[in-house]
């Protein structure tokens, strides 16, 4: 009995103090870095800023260039369950509103995911997104009103827009004028970082 007891106070004595803690950036491919090399993406840019904070934080990238609301939905479930996240950024909409789904339905995937999130015992973060006006700017509206709409009503911490600062000018965008150039990803970092770093304090052992 002595000895199985002294092994277990070595054992505890390995252990670090502080386990790393886990984001998880469950988007498409804003967040996938889409037409740049992976290192130069704003989830890799936030992965090594967290590598130097104390306590330690991790970064596990699940996006997935092209997905939709409902195929995150989809797939949340495992990736929660793999991860083990304490935060998740939920990056999601872009690709439903250039297909044209309806809004309510966009907002009711995000509202499941939300739930989901906090049922995992995790915090969710919604991710604010926009779609190029020409697809109507009634459509353009009603789909930019969804995350403000649901962090309000479900108290949810909002990155209010991705893009600030980015979307008003072309050069920030690869050829397809979609995508964010290699140049505009720090940028992206910043204003994630001003939503994610308070959560990332209060999460703090």
């Amino acid at each position: 009995m002595g000895r199985v007891l002294l092994a277990a106070v070595l054992l505890s004595l390995a252990v670090p103090a502080f386990a790393a803690r886990t984001v998880l950036v469950f988007g498409d491919s804003l967040s996938a870095a889409y037409g740049i090399a992976s290192d130069q993406g704003w989830v890799s840019l936030l992965a090594r800023r967290l590598a130097e904070s104390k306590p330690p934080w991790q970064v596990v990238n699940a996006s997935v260039s092209g997905e939709t609301t409902a195929g995150g939905l989809r797939r949340l479930a495992e990736d929660l369950r793999r991860h083990q996240p304490a935060i998740v950024l939920i990056e999601l909409g872009a690709n439903d509103a250039l297909r044209g789904q309806p809004v309510a339905g966009i907002r009711a995937n995000l509202e499941q995911m939300v739930r989901i999130v906090r049922e995992a015992h995790a915090v969710p973060v919604l991710v604010g997104i926009t779609i190029p006006p020409n697809y109507g700017i009634d459509y353009v509206r009603e789909f930019q009103s969804i995350y403000p709409a649901l962090a309000k009503k479900d108290q949810v911490a909002l990155v209010p827009f991705l893009l600030e600062g980015i979307a008003e000018g072309r050069e920030n965008f690869q050829d397809d004028q979609l995508h964010p150039t290699a140049a505009a990803q720090p940028r992206i970092l910043d204003n994630v970082w001003a939503t994610l770093e308070p959560l990332l304090r209060k999460k703090a052992p």
